[in-house]
């Protein structure tokens, strides 16, 4: 691919699942990754890209729950690289097995820190970086889940309050940066065969996130808050 063409793209949780796809994907496409993960020094698929891709991996310890950990993180994607072109919010947690009755605090807490306050507070951080990139986008990672028109039953409690949390966040991430000239979107990518999908899942990391890049290409706005599904379908908040 034409080196003009390259974009820098940001993945959080780039060490499995969909977050590990998107980094694989993209690279195949040509476009440079900053792989955000906890433990780069035990991220052997990460390690095994980098060593295919030559100059096109830039693995940066990330936990993206730590204050510290996104400052650090923020400063040496900054070091590194002059902009960013697209922000994709992946890393996320679900607590499995919550019942009613036994809903901990401190599980809930964590699960907003990780799938709804990093999310907004990366894209804060990193605005100066994606106002110079070119059609640049924060990219949200959310989850049907997530939608309250769709909840028909109890489950996944943490996780489903995290995910609505996060679509709020992203219609506010929406207003604050379309100034800067960022685009925000939100999607949910299915029901995914990974760790936290689980191997009943019927949609392979593959499928989705090739379904998700191609609705990101194919969509002629940078986004303005909105949630859809993979195909760029709107979902119901």
């Amino acid at each position: 691919m034409d080196v003009k063409t390259t974009r820098t793209v940001i993945v959080t949780g780039a060490n499995r699942g969909l977050g590990l796809e998107f980094t694989r994907q993209l690279l195949a496409r040509g476009d440079r990754v900053v792989a955000g993960c906890r433990q780069p020094g035990h991220a052997d698929a990460l390690t095994e890209l980098a060593a295919a891709y030559p100059g096109h991996v830039h693995v940066v310890p990330l936990d993206v729950a730590d204050e510290r950990s996104r400052a650090a993180f923020v400063a040496e994607v900054a070091a590194g690289h002059e902009a960013v072109d697209l922000l994709v919010n992946n890393a996320g947690v679900l607590p499995p097995g919550e019942r009613f009755g036994q809903i901990e605090a401190a599980v809930l807490e964590q699960t907003l820190r990780v799938n709804t306050v990093a999310p907004l507070m990366l894209a804060q951080a990193l605005a100066p970086l994606l106002a110079r990139g070119t059609r640049p986008r924060v990219f949200n990672i959310s989850s049907r889940l997530g939608a309250i028109a769709l909840a028909t039953s109890f489950g996944t409690p943490s996780y489903a309050i995290s995910k609505a949390a996060l679509n709020m966040a992203t219609v506010q991430m929406a207003h604050a940066l379309k100034p800067l000239g960022i685009g925000v979107l939100a999607a949910s990518p299915g029901w995914v065969r990974t760790e936290m999908g689980g191997e009943k899942a019927p949609v392979t990391a593959r499928e989705s996130v090739h379904e998700l890049l191609d609705m990101l290409d194919r969509r002629p706005d940078l986004g303005a808050g909105e949630f859809v599904d993979r195909s760029g379908a709107p979902l119901p908040w």
